[in-house]
């Protein structure tokens, strides 16, 4: 077996990862880029204050006139949950967009219901067309692709870009962050607004057409942001974001239940950070998130190397979680042990959006100017 090598400063190795590379301190890439950008891009002091207030500043007065400031999506996951709650706080008219996928943990559903009837903002859930989402869903696992939660992440940006024109808000709120998503592993991945790739996927894949589910281009996502000059500012960036102090102050405020670890809120996701990922692709993300905690000081190394030694799962848990799922994408026990035991495969495999393609030659070569 191949000998693992695991950074000095974060835990990420390259057991399943071709792109990491460790310098004569064997220190990473990943880590000493995340700590390069630091200072350009988190703000958990005065400046970031400046920042958040400055910006909340520009959102009302965008938002004159309008029925709301901004637009915001909601998993029922922490960032998204403390970023709507201190849009609250800051007195933001936050639109919030939910996606009912039938995947929702029993803590999400509590949690999303304590948050809103809280923050009083206007909510509202898109179900997609059962049918066809799942078959898309079952579409990619056949296909043996990282990105599950893709035709999920496609179907609510959809939405939110639709809202956005609809309602003339410029101002979608990230919950992306610094603090804990500072280092995300480059390799088994693939951007959710490909749909090319994704009626590939399902035209070799799928049973059934895609008709009746609302997709965002690359091409219209690129339209909206540079035209109509959407932007997607990330709040959490100006504060000094706390995984623990969140979720102590989101209890706090409306009862908000821890539901485990990251991405852990929704059942299909936690099956493709904890399954998926791991047999299919040797990847336990968990080193991802766990580092990226290191990097912002909310952790030791030895804290998250005793993290790592702990099972993935609870057996039971994700029992209950595989029945479901087999029976909402209508998989059989067999056609499940198929999938698993087949080979991975990479997205470039099938066809690719050649928007994306010129988009990113576009921006290496502007890098090089």
């Amino acid at each position: 077996m191949k000998e693992i090598t695991r950074c000095t400063r974060c835990v990420m190795d390259d057991a399943s990862d071709p792109t990491i590379r460790f310098d004569e301190k064997g220190q990473c890439n990943y880590c000493t880029k995340a700590l390069a950008e630091k200072d350009s891009v988190y703000f958990p002091d005065a400046e970031g204050e400046r920042r958040l207030n400055a910006l909340v500043d520009t959102l009302k007065k965008e938002g004159q006139g309008k029925e709301y400031d901004c637009i915001m999506g909601l998993s029922g996951g922490l960032d998204s949950s403390y970023l709507l709650y201190l849009g609250h706080k800051k007195g933001l008219r936050i639109l919030g967009v939910h996606i009912d996928d039938g995947f929702d943990t029993d803590i999400s559903k509590a949690n999303l219901a304590r948050l809103v009837k809280a923050t009083g903002i206007h909510y509202v859930v898109v179900t997609p067309d059962g049918p066809q989402f799942y078959n898309l869903s079952k579409a990619y696992m056949r296909a043996g692709v990282a990105n599950l939660a893709a035709p999920q992440d496609n179907v609510l940006f959809a939405e939110i870009y639709a809202l956005m024109r609809e309602k003339k808000i410029r101002y979608f709120l990230s919950g992306g962050n610094w603090a804990l998503e500072c280092i995300f592993q480059w390799g088994n991945t693939h951007t959710s607004t490909d749909v090319v790739n994704m009626k590939d996927i399902n035209r070799r894949f799928g049973d059934t057409d895609l008709s009746r589910l609302k997709f965002l281009t690359a091409y219209r996502r690129v339209w909206d942001q540079f035209v109509l000059g959407i932007q997607s500012p990330r709040p959490l960036n100006y504060i000094d974001y706390n995984r623990d102090r969140a979720f102590r102050e989101l209890k706090e405020f409306c009862g908000f239940e821890y539901y485990g670890r990251k991405h852990l809120e929704n059942i299909f996701t936690a099956f493709t950070q904890l399954v998926w990922f791991p047999q299919k692709f040797g990847v336990d993300k968990r080193t991802a998130h766990l580092s990226s905690m290191i990097v912002s000081g909310q952790m030791t190394r030895e804290e998250a190397i005793t993290e790592l030694s702990h099972p993935l799962y609870d057996e039971s848990m994700m029992a209950g979680y595989l029945t479901l799922i087999k029976e909402k994408l209508e998989m059989s026990d067999e056609e499940y042990e198929e999938i698993m035991a087949a080979p991975a495969h990479d997205h470039a495999e099938y066809r690719i959006d050649p928007t994306l393609i010129a988009v990113r030659w576009l921006r290496r070569a502007l890098r090089r100017l």
